[in-house]
């Protein structure tokens, strides 16, 4: 890495990924989606329906906020990777043991994502954790590389994964952006034996790595000692260059989520950048930490809160719910709703909390 790059401490770190990687965890849980889901889409007006829309994937082809949420995922992990490996690198620990420990960690994440999407007569890796061994492990390998060729490597994945779309040769499988009919979906049935995953795919894995070697550069650049302006200029140029070349790629390309087309992965990269680019303005510059402070909780044990989030959520609803439809029977179903989500959020919240505040956190 350059010598213009210095290690930030606990004291000056960085509160923007804290609460990036948080408020994307508390999506990824179903804190907002989970609300609006629950709600009738006949008895909505037009914008709950809109924002109900927003918070769901895209049956096919185009772009909702909801289908940002994984690349969100895998940049924000890719912009933690420079602090926390230098963190490593400064302590004395060579490249080879650092490589050893990323090796184990994509193993576990690989194996627990693939575990807790497969039941037992059934095998899927359309998972975030499975896909981001893969990508995790990519970004490290190049992360030591000039800039300039950790982004040629990113947009070779890209089209490399283009081409394979476009010029498989397997009949049936060849048709680039036809659902269940293309590489992806090959890839799928090779691994799993099966195409009943809704039309995601497990090579997804490769263009998605040019998310967190993404947040990799993106860490690289705060690391720097620049002006707060210049590195917020370089985020949002890049940032929004990405948005408008991927929307601009749309009519030859499509913008497919489930295939992480070349158009989807620089759209959605676009908005990473520029998401990171504001909340680095309004958290570290502005200082506005009081509600960021919320999500960023949630950010602290991210694996623990992506495992257990489901099981806790289950047990909070049945302890909160006999309680808020006796007390609220006189209100309406979508108030019902709001409050017994928001309850169970703040306990979910304090769970993370209690271990932020206890020092425990469950990390591979």
């Amino acid at each position: 890495m350059s010598d213009s790059i210095h290690l930030k401490t606990e004291q000056n770190r960085i509160f923007s990924i804290d609460f990036f990687r948080g408020f994307t965890m508390f999506l990824l849980i179903g804190g907002l989606g989970g609300m609006f889901g629950k709600l009738d889409p006949a008895n909505n007006s037009p914008v709950i329906n809109f924002i109900q829309q927003q918070l769901t994937h895209v049956p096919w082809e185009g772009l909702r906020f909801w289908d940002l949420i994984q690349p969100f995922f895998m940049f924000i992990v890719g912009v933690a990777m420079p602090f926390s490996l230098t963190r490593r690198w400064a302590k004395g620990d060579s490249w080879k043991k650092t490589l050893y420990h990323v090796l184990t960690r994509c193993l576990y994440l690989l194996l627990i994502g693939w575990a807790i999407s497969s039941s037992a007569t059934t095998s899927n890796f359309n998972n975030v954790m499975a896909q981001l061994s893969v990508t995790y492990l990519i970004a490290f390998l190049i992360m030591r590389k000039q800039i300039k060729w950790q982004l040629i490597i990113s947009f070779a994945l890209i089209l490399v994964s283009d081409l394979l779309y476009r010029y498989w040769p397997v009949e049936g499988f060849n048709q680039p952006f036809v659902a269940g009919q293309n590489f992806g979906s090959w890839t799928d049935m090779m691994l799993t034996g099966s195409l009943e995953h809704g039309n995601w795919v497990p090579f997804n894995a490769i263009p998605t790595s040019a998310h967190t070697i993404w947040g990799v550069l993106t860490g690289m650049i705060l690391m720097k000692d620049w002006t707060h302006q210049k590195k917020i200029l370089t985020l949002l140029i890049a940032g929004t260059i990405g948005v408008i070349i991927g929307y601009a790629m749309n009519p030859f390309i499509p913008i497919i989520k489930h295939i992480c087309t070349s158009s989807f992965i620089i759209v959605s990269g676009g908005w990473c950048l520029i998401g990171m680019a504001i909340s680095y303005w309004l958290i570290d510059i502005l200082n506005f930490k009081k509600v960021p402070m919320f999500f960023a909780v949630f950010g602290m044990n991210p694996l623990f809160i992506y495992l257990m989030a489901g099981s806790f959520k289950r047990f909070f609803s049945g302890l909160v719910d006999p309680f808020i439809y006796r007390i609220f029977s006189w209100t309406n179903e979508v108030v019902l709703i709001i409050i017994s989500t928001l309850l169970v959020a703040a306990m979910l919240w304090y769970v993370c909390y209690f271990l932020y505040k206890k020092k425990i956190f469950i990390r591979l």
